[in-house]
């Protein structure tokens, strides 16, 4: 399934594992979770997705039927996190019609200065206003890198809701990407380095939809 990139944040590292498993909308946080997100294999475990080439960068799923909720072109709809985004890293969102990222960061170190996501309880996007009405998955992505320093070590936690948006425009995105394959092992997006110490961070994926 063809996605377009939304939207790119960052996060800053403790210990702990997390899951996406309730979506917000117009600011407020769906009662408990798996109501509008389909239940990832984490859902007991928190653990993430090391290989970028597993089936499991793709859905996740533990199982797939959810309810679809609305949202509004312009509004912000978010993912909590269970618990907290606990490792610094980028965090990313995308969508498929059943299509954008942007970056910031620099400079860097492994606290909330470089990754601002880091300890939230909950992330969010604004959707393009010129984003087609229709039904779409939304794709959160976090990359935790703190034991990214090799190959293989990044870790993705990633989830899927279910969202129709409504009140869209005529914007037509040609940055699709599909996975697995939008994303490589040795990207510099999915590598940190403690020593030295990097300066600059570019985040894997496509390229960001600018709405139009």
């Amino acid at each position: 399934m063809p996605f377009f990139a939304l939207l790119l944040l960052l996060t800053g590292a403790v210990q702990a594992h997390y899951r996406f498993s309730k979506l917000i909308i117009n600011g407020t946080p769906e009662p408990h979770e798996w109501i509008s997100i389909r239940q990832i294999k984490n859902f007991q475990t928190n653990s993430g997705v090391i290989s970028v080439t597993s089936p499991d960068i793709r859905s996740f799923q533990n199982r797939v039927g959810c309810s679809t909720a609305t949202s509004a072109a312009c509004e912000e709809p978010g993912f909590v996190a269970i618990s907290a985004i606990t490792h610094f890293g980028s965090v990313q969102f995308y969508m498929a019609k059943v299509a954008s990222i942007s970056a910031q960061g620099s400079p860097l170190g492994s606290g909330v200065e470089t990754w601002p996501a880091y300890q939230n309880s909950s992330v969010s996007f604004t959707v393009a206003k010129n984003t087609p009405s229709g039904k779409y998955l939304v794709r959160v992505e976090s990359i935790a890198l703190h034991q990214a320093q090799s190959v293989g070590g990044a870790q993705m936690y990633l989830s899927y809701a279910q969202v129709e948006v409504m009140g869209g425009g005529n914007g037509h995105s040609g940055l699709l990407v599909a996975f697995p394959g939008a994303n490589n092992a040795n990207d510099p997006g999915l590598r940190w380095s403690y020593y030295p110490i990097a300066t600059s961070y570019t985040a894997p994926g496509p390229k960001i939809w600018d709405g139009n």
